[in-house]
């Protein structure tokens, strides 16, 4: 009996059986790659937080409430940056940042008014100061000159006083028949008694400017 004829064992044909089975199962086998080894950046076991878990955490990162030495100097900044605006407000005449007092169309109205025509009212402070000059003089012709002097200045104020007021009531009341005047004369008149380079609010318009 030749080489060739030499019988094989059942178990070595058994096993190459099994073996060829299995290996196109393992070469078909799917490769699975985790997420977390496609994306490095993500964090290891937590999902990437959403924009509105975002926003709230960065709400409640701003509510935190402050202690009592920091939250007295976010008073102050504010109070400052405040004070600033109604300065340039003055100068300019922005109304959003105007003080309360100088708000309002009735009142810029009424400042209009005055600062459109001469008044003998804003004269007073000058002629106080002359007035307050020659009352240093030793000199009974010159006390009695002041003394007419001052009483005609105040005469002439009061009865210019009477005349704008009459005046720019009767236009409130025209032009605001609806809106709350109250006070808008008496504020009209004070800003008469200050020169014109000194008034603020500055003044919007020239003079002889209609309003």
């Amino acid at each position: 009996m030749s080489m060739r004829d030499k019988p094989v064992p059942l178990g070595s044909v058994f096993r190459s059986r099994a073996k060829e089975e299995k290996a196109p199962v393992a070469e078909k086998a799917p490769v699975t790659v985790s997420k977390q080894s496609r994306d490095p950046q993500a964090p290891k076991g937590r999902p990437t937080p959403k924009r509105s878990e975002a926003q709230r955490r960065r709400r409640s990162v701003a509510n935190t409430p402050m202690t009592r030495k920091e939250a007295a100097r976010r008073r102050r900044e504010e109070r400052r940056a405040q004070l600033e605006r109604q300065r340039q407000a003055l100068a300019t005449g922005d109304e959003r940042y105007l003080p309360p007092r100088d708000k309002g169309p009735v009142r810029r109205f009424a400042r209009d008014f005055i600062d459109s025509r001469f008044n003998l009212a804003e004269f007073f402070l000058p002629l106080a100061v002359v007035i307050l000059v020659l009352s240093m003089i030793r000199d009974p012709a010159v006390q009695a000159v002041v003394m007419l002097l001052w009483l005609a200045v105040i005469v002439l104020i009061v009865l210019d006083w009477i005349v704008t007021g009459f005046r720019l009531r009767k236009v409130l009341n025209e032009r605001f028949p609806d809106q709350n005047k109250r006070g808008a004369v008496a504020y009209a008149l004070m800003r008469s008694l200050q020169m014109r380079r000194l008034r603020l609010p500055r003044p919007q318009v020239k003079r002889g400017e209609r309003p």
